[in-house]
């Protein structure tokens, strides 16, 4: 794997999400008219919701629609014939890969500065130190490799971008009521600890609260999001090679 080729491609990557008016939208003015609107809809004290215990599931939620613009672009780019042009090229898969990895990881971080930057405008209290940012800006970092191997597994199984849209929401929605800023009870925790969502949103929660960073539940919290992250996106790049490419 050339790193130049890499780093070119994930340029390239970029450059496409500026130019497209609808991938602009989702993965950077989303976040932003996201924690506009469900601040000041949800963080009313009337409705027993405050928008500093809401802003942890924020960063989540925002991160976790990179499964649909994922599984929309690979399955536009197989309709297109791109992914076979591919093969002709001194392009590798695995450079392909990587450099769709790490633009949306790219996206992700640009996404959390967004929701962090308007969360505090609005009011968002936070008793975290800069190490405790920083950290929270990390597992936003893994947990979008997650969201970008979910988005694969539904490209596979998507012959058009239109049925990745809907089949992407297989993924998305139970992280959304299950894993963000949704109140968990006794009976939605058993769901909810299935999914990555609900450990990042639990992770950065004890951040923001200032707990130290090497606090248990931090530390489990971290754990759990870095192995399953990298197992769904290792798994969603070898089903994609294997059979999403046909």
């Amino acid at each position: 794997m050339k790193i130049q080729r890499v780093l070119a491609l994930t340029k390239m990557e970029l450059k496409k999400v500026v130019r497209e008016p609808a991938y602009l939208f989702l993965m950077l003015l989303f976040p932003a008219v996201l924690t506009l609107i469900f601040g000041f809809s949800f963080g009313d004290p009337e409705l027993g919701m405050s928008f500093d215990s809401m802003v942890p599931g924020l960063f989540a939620y925002a991160c976790i629609f990179i499964i649909m613009t994922v599984a929309q672009s690979f399955a536009d780019e197989r309709e297109e014939g791109l992914l076979k042009r591919m093969n002709t090229t001194p392009m590798t898969s695995g450079e392909f890969m990587g450099s769709n990895i790490i633009s949306n990881m790219i996206i992700a971080i640009i996404q959390v500065i967004i929701v962090f930057l308007l969360s505090l405008l609005m009011g968002f209290e936070h008793h975290g130190d800069f190490s405790g940012i920083i950290l929270a800006f990390l597992i936003i970092a893994l947990f979008s490799l997650s969201s970008v191997g979910l988005g694969l597994i539904t490209a596979t199984i998507s012959k058009t971008s239109g049925i990745a849209t809907g089949i992407s929401f297989i993924f998305i929605l139970p992280q959304m009521f299950f894993g963000t800023f949704i109140p968990i009870t006794s009976n939605t925790r058993a769901i909810a600890m299935f999914l990555p969502s609900y450990y990042v949103t639990d992770a950065l929660t004890s951040i923001f609260a200032g707990d130290p960073l090497t606090n248990i539940n931090i530390l489990v919290d971290l754990a759990f999001i870095s192995i399953i992250s990298v197992v769904i996106v290792i798994i969603g790049i070898q089903l994609f090679k294997k059979f999403g490419n046909k």
